[in-house]
C-alpha cells in the first residue's frame, strides 16, 4: 500500500504523455509560435470562404467582402492575425451594402470568432482597422450555417479527423493531471504515516 501514491502518479504521467503524443501527431510539425498556427489549414473544410492575406499598416484599414447565399442562418466568421505579436490590436466593423450595421468587434489576441444571424442573402463588408504599432497580416474566414456543414456532419472530414483527436487529447491531459495530483497527495499521506510510525517506536 505504501507504493500506491507513486503507482497512481506514474499512471497520471503516462496519460499526460499519451495526450501530448496525440496532440503532436495532429498539429503541424512546423509550429513554433502562435504565428505559425494557421487556422484555415488546421481546420480544413470548415469554412466556405477564406480570404487571401490582407496586409494592414498601423492606423490603416483592410477590407473584405462576402456574399451570403442563404437566409435565416447563422454565419460564423473569424479573423486571424497570422504574424501576431503582443500588442497587436484591431477592430472589425461589419456592414452590408445598404449601410446596415452588424456591429464593431475588438480583437487584441491572435484570433477572434463570432456568430452573426443572417436573415436574408446579403453582401457583408468587413473593415479591419489596425490599432497596433506595426504592420499585420490577417486572414478572414467565413462559414454559413456551420452546425449543418459537411465538416461537422461527416466523421471522415479533415476537420473531424483533427478536432476529435484534439478533444480526446484535452480530456486525457485533464485526467492525467488529476490522477497525478491524487498520486502526489497519497504519496505525501503515506510518507507522513511512515514518519509518525517511526516516532512511535
Amino acid at each position: 500500500m505504501k507504493k500506491r501514491g507513486p503507482i497512481i502518479g506514474i499512471c497520471g504521467v503516462s496519460l499526460i504523455i499519451i495526450s501530448i503524443s496525440i496532440m503532436i501527431s495532429v498539429l503541424p510539425n512546423d509550429i513554433t509560435d502562435s504565428g505559425d498556427f494557421f487556422i484555415p489549414s488546421m481546420f480544413e473544410g470548415m469554412f466556405d470562404q477564406i480570404s487571401d492575406n490582407i496586409q494592414i499598416l498601423p492606423g490603416e484599414s483592410g477590407y473584405f467582402s462576402y456574399s451570403a447565399k442563404l437566409s435565416n442562418i447563422p454565419l460564423l466568421w473569424g479573423v486571424q492575425i497570422i504574424n501576431y505579436q503582443d500588442g497587436d490590436k484591431l477592430t472589425v466593423s461589419i456592414s452590408n451594402i445598404y449601410g446596415d450595421d452588424y456591429g464593431v468587434f475588438s480583437q487584441d489576441g491572435p484570433i477572434i470568432f463570432e456568430m452573426l444571424e443572417i436573415h436574408q442573402s446579403d453582401t457583408l463588408n468587413f473593415e479591419i482597422q489596425n490599432h497596433g504599432s506595426r504592420m499585420i497580416d490577417v486572414v478572414v474566414m467565413l462559414s454559413e450555417d456551420p452546425d449543418n456543414s459537411d465538416a461537422l456532419s461527416n466523421p471522415n472530414s479533415p476537420f473531424m479527423n483533427k478536432i476529435m483527436p484534439l478533444a480526446i487529447s484535452g480530456i486525457l491531459i485533464i485526467l492525467g493531471i488529476i490522477i497525478l495530483l491524487v498520486g502526489s497527495v497519497l504519496s505525501f499521506v503515506d510518507w507522513k504515516n511512515i514518519q509518525n510510525n517511526k516516532r512511535n517506536f
